[in-house]
């Protein structure tokens, strides 16, 4: 029993405990990035004249930086930048600042003091235009800030009366960016050498306003673009300069007239009940109406980016009054715009002259029905047929812009969509396939407002010989969805749609949809043109014609069931079957 027992005691302590094994953890390695700011000193130390410190900084433009290193490469070229004598290299520092300002998740608010300031001792027109863009770009990404945005528009103010006209564009821009309309300024943020409204300070737009006039083209478009960037904020933009915006239209730089077409534009929308005067007479009109009329003189402009601009206008512009919309189609000027005096101002002015009627002269003091230019007042005699001079344009994006303009305005007055129907048929003929594709796009979205006479089908079916199938298919579902006038027109059509089916087989679900459609909107016309489609007489039976022959839809009954099926359902059908 005790053997037992000491057996049983050391097989207990003799039992192998097996410990699991645990591996060694891995080492975890830090890696450190390299400082941005610190790597640009480095190089920019190592620089031995300016050519070099330019190369390292044009070497830096091309790499990314993060957010968090922005701070500290800015303060490392603001350093560098009070150090640096030669322009260029100072020149691109600033460029660099605009550039690093716009980096996600970094907000420039820490820099800006230290941006202004650099303005304060410089003495190149280039680093500081560059420096104001660094500012537009800070304002751009600060756009809820009151202080910054006040202090900013006080820099701009100062700097507008710079002789270089960089300078000056680039205060304006940062007006347009930062300006606020109904806030005045007060007297240490104007610029040197405006004068102030008497009672109180003046605002931003009255300042841009004098910019307007500037001597230099590229300083008077900057003040039009700030105006218009002004409008695009939200600020509403005052009547008051609508007189001088369109004495602008007439400016001899092209980009001067392009601006002052948008302002105009933009004007015509804010007040278009407001009344303005004509000059040289006592006569007044709304200004949506003469805003239309100048504009529509621009499309004669010599530059064509300008005449594409005021087409492309004349099509958003659907408040202007019937007669001024209807005198674009005509060249010749309409005898309800032209203004004629009256009995009493005839011999008013007789009176003033110191002459009198002598009575050997019949008729001399009767009334006169003929008219000079100067009677010619409401609306201008180079605006007449603008539309018209636009469709007949050279360049062919003038001619589309003409096209579109129309089709706004078509789709808006179904009066105005007859009366432009005869031009935009004419246009289907142009030489430049883009604009005979657009053409027949426009025809089919004032579809519902016009009827096609037999002379414009005829035309519009022209182009059915066209090789582009772009262009046939167009014209397919033009056809789809148009209204003709007589069963000649019906008639008309499927002979030439037959014809194109014979010359383009592979238009044939074209050609047959478009026979489906054209039938089911003339179910009236269609019908006493039934027995002539059949042509075909019990006496007289033929065989059955070849079924793959696309021409057999004219002697087979079974194709031409695709014509007449159209009706569908009409009790007309009823009447054959």
């Amino acid at each position: 029993m005790a053997a037992h027992l000491k057996k049983r005691v050391y097989e207990e302590f003799s039992k192998v405990v097996q410990i699991p094994h645990e591996e060694a953890p891995a080492k975890k390695l830090r890696l450190s990035k390299p400082s941005k700011s610190a790597a640009l000193h480095v190089d920019l130390c190592k620089a031995t004249n300016s050519t070099d410190a330019l190369q390292y900084l044009l070497q830096f433009a091309r790499k990314p930086v993060e957010a968090e290193s922005v701070e500290g490469v800015i303060r490392i070229l603001l350093e560098h930048y009070y150090k640096e004598t030669d322009n260029s290299v100072r020149l691109k520092i600033a460029s660099l600042l605009g550039l690093l300002s716009k980096t996600h998740g970094f907000s420039p608010d820490c820099i800006v003091d230290d941006a202004i300031n650099t303005l304060g001792n410089e003495k190149s027109h280039q680093v500081l235009a560059q420096l104001l863009d660094t500012l537009l770009v800070i304002g751009a990404q600060l756009p809820e800030s009151p202080a910054v945005r006040l202090r900013l528009i006080e820099v701009a103010c100062k700097h507008l009366s710079d002789t270089y006209f960089g300078v000056r564009n680039k205060c304006l821009q940062l007006l347009g960016c930062v300006g606020m309309v109904d806030a005045p300024l007060t007297k240490d943020s104007e610029a040197p050498g405006t004068s102030s409204a008497p009672g109180g300070g003046r605002d931003v737009q009255g300042i841009i306003s004098e910019y307007c006039s500037d001597q230099d083209p590229r300083v008077r478009t900057a003040a039009l673009k700030a105006m218009l960037q002004l409008h695009e904020r939200g600020m509403k933009i005052n009547q008051i300069i609508y007189e001088q915006v369109c004495r602008l239209l007439s400016d001899d730089y092209e980009q001067v007239r392009s601006a002052a077409v948008q302002m105009v534009w933009v004007l015509s929308h804010l007040y278009p009940e407001s009344i303005v005067p004509i000059p040289s007479s006592n006569e007044e009109i709304r200004l949506v109406d003469d805003a239309f009329g100048k504009i529509s003189h621009m499309v004669s402009d010599g530059s064509w980016m300008v005449r594409v601009q005021a087409a492309k206008t004349l099509g958003s512009m659907q408040q202007v009054s019937p007669h001024f919309l209807e005198q674009t189609l005509d060249k010749k000027l309409m005898s309800d715009l032209r203004r004629k005096r009256t009995a009493h101002e005839r011999a008013k002015e007789l009176f003033a002259s110191g002459e009198f009627s002598s009575g050997r002269k019949w008729a001399d003091d009767a009334p006169k029905e003929r008219l000079d230019s100067n009677t010619v007042n409401l609306i201008a005699s180079g605006a007449c047929g603008a539309f018209v001079h636009g469709l007949e344009d050279e360049m062919f994006e003038v001619r589309i812009a003409a096209v579109e303009a129309l089709c706004q305005l078509a789709r808006s007055s179904p009066s105005f969509a007859e009366k432009c129907l005869d031009f935009l048929v004419d246009m289907f003929n142009d030489e430049i396939e883009e604009v005979r594709l657009q053409s027949i796009h426009v025809l089919r979205q004032i579809s519902t407002h016009i009827t096609l006479r037999e002379d414009q089908l005829d035309t519009v079916l022209a182009v059915l010989e066209d090789s582009s199938r772009d262009i046939r298919e167009a014209l397919h579902e033009l056809l789809c969805y148009t209204n003709v006038s007589t069963k000649e027109c019906i008639q008309l059509a499927l002979l030439e749609l037959l014809k194109n089916l014979s010359k383009y087989p592979t238009d044939r679900n074209s050609v047959w949809k478009c026979l489906k459609f054209l039938g089911s909107r003339h179910p009236t016309l269609v019908l006493p043109l039934v027995p002539e489609l059949l042509s075909t007489h019990p006496y007289f039976d033929t065989p059955e014609p070849d079924m793959d022959d696309p021409a057999c839809i004219l002697q087979s009954r079974r194709p031409l069931c695709a014509l007449l099926f159209a009706l569908q359902g009409s009790k007309l059908v009823g009447i054959w079957f």
